[in-house]
């Protein structure tokens, strides 16, 4: 099936893709999406009062080396393993290959090696602590959970997440409170060992060179490293379910968090006990949520409830660098051209590098706009073409991008009259403060080229 997306549209798409559950095997029941732009993909599992999320790494993201999380001790579950009692079966990886024929280790007691076709799936039973990482020889995603873990009184239910690939670095998880409640537990692994550790508030940091991840009765979420933070996530809601974002940012820059346009409607900001670090739950109430920074990184969580059942996953991301202005999906370009001419030159100059002469027409714009060309010119260029000239017909000035003429920078005196100057070049001499003035079209001046910025729509 094929849809086309606009910007910022969702869509759904249903699918019962079952495997074997109760034996190692491979299949090729594998669902392949592919696209012409970025997107994010999530999955959603309902089964009764049974459900489960997580994101979904595009072949990009993927990686050679997983390790394996250690096996929490679930009672009913992991106490007495079995092959015939679907709630007391081993844990179980999911080994996803990609594009190519792929040679998978698995590293453990024994050590095994298996070969994936492009888009196989391969079921490994998780025996307790034999098993140590996942190596390949080309990217794979892998999955780790339980088909039917008990959860209380009884009662079974799916239990699944998206292992993050191994770094060689040692790197911080900060645990949000609103996450870590009764009977939580942190599944640590790392190159040398594996833990399993209950949540202390006092010790919200986590520090390991490999992953860690969150269990809760029903819930395996993997906690976002320092290194992994952004600036921008969606998150699309679940109807008729409590839903909520998680909110985790640096002390010194909560104002600067939007979710849409605006600013967050009194937060109750946690501190986590011995960071800087702060958070706060948000219950999502549209049906789509953008949250993002003005001007710093943050770790956003996707959590929620269904009657008993928890779920979540670490928000899909959108741009990891922040802009005042909204959601960054292509940085704005600004480009001093190498060469002198006239205004007309320019104008073409700067359209065959796919961009235009800069418009200095949105005041809220034209203060970072000045900051971005000094870092750029280095005090080389003394004055520069900017996009706006003179109307033959009316003298009026006008900006080439057709925006509206508000706010202006004129030097004093200028500019002059009709018959003087038909176009506009701006000073870059440190002390005159970006003035305008108007000279004659032909003088040889470089260009100021320059390209908006891509945003995502935030409603």
């Amino acid at each position: 099936m094929t849809e086309t997306l606009s910007a910022g549209q969702t869509k759904e798409i249903f699918v019962d893709v079952r495997l074997e559950l109760r034996k190692e095997v491979t299949s090729n029941k594998a669902l392949i999406i592919t696209s012409t732009g970025k997107i994010t993909v999530r999955t959603t599992s309902l089964k009764l009062n049974s459900v489960q999320t997580a994101l979904v790494l595009p072949t990009t993201k993927l990686g050679k080396e997983y390790l394996i999380p250690p096996v929490p001790q679930i009672q009913g579950t992991t106490d007495q393993v079995s092959l015939d009692v679907t709630e007391r079966r081993p844990f179980t990886l999911f080994i996803v290959s990609a594009k190519q024929e792929t040679k998978v280790t698995i590293e453990g007691v024994p050590t095994r090696e298996v070969v994936l076709q492009p888009q196989q799936v391969l079921q490994v039973l998780v025996q307790q602590a034999e098993l140590r990482a996942v190596k390949a020889d080309q990217p794979v995603a892998v999955l780790f959970g339980h088909a039917c873990a008990i959860r209380h009184n009884c009662t079974c239910s799916l239990l699944q997440t998206t292992l993050s690939p191994a770094k060689d670095q040692k790197l911080r998880f900060f645990i949000p409170p609103f996450l870590a409640k009764n009977k939580t537990l942190l599944l640590i692994s790392s190159n040398e060992s594996t833990t399993i550790k209950g949540f202390d508030p006092d010790s919200p940091l986590v520090e390991t060179n490999g992953t860690a991840i969150l269990y809760r009765p029903g819930l395996l979420l993997p906690l976002i490293p320092e290194t992994d933070f952004a600036s921008c996530y969606v998150i699309n809601r679940i109807k008729g379910m409590q839903n909520f974002a998680v909110i985790l940012v640096h002390k010194s820059f909560i104002d600067g968090v939007r979710i849409g346009n605006i600013p967050l409607e009194n937060p109750d900001w946690q501190q986590l006990r011995g960071t800087e670090f702060v958070s706060t739950p948000v219950d999502l109430l549209l049906d789509k949520s953008v949250i993002w920074h003005t001007s710093h990184k943050m770790a956003v969580y996707f959590h929620g409830k269904y009657q008993a059942a928890l779920f979540g996953n670490p928000a899909p991301i959108i741009s990891r660098t922040a802009d005042f202005r909204g959601c960054l999906l292509a940085p704005e370009v600004v480009h001093i051209g190498e060469v002198a001419a006239g205004w007309r030159e320019s104008v073409k100059y700067c359209r065959d590098k796919d961009l235009q002469l800069v418009s200095l027409s949105d005041g809220h714009n034209v203060t970072h706009i000045y900051k971005e060309m000094i870092q750029v010119n280095n005090d080389s260029v003394r004055e520069a073409w900017i996009g706006m000239r003179r109307s033959s017909q009316t003298g009026e000035w006008y900006w080439l991008s057709n925006d509206p003429v508000n706010a202006t920078n004129w030097k004093d005196g200028e500019p002059g009259a009709v018959n003087e100057g038909q176009c506009a070049i701006m000073s870059l001499e440190s002390g005159e403060e970006f003035g305008w003035s108007d000279q004659d079209c032909c003088k040889a001046v470089r260009p100021v080229c320059y390209r908006r910025p891509v945003l995502f729509p935030l409603g």
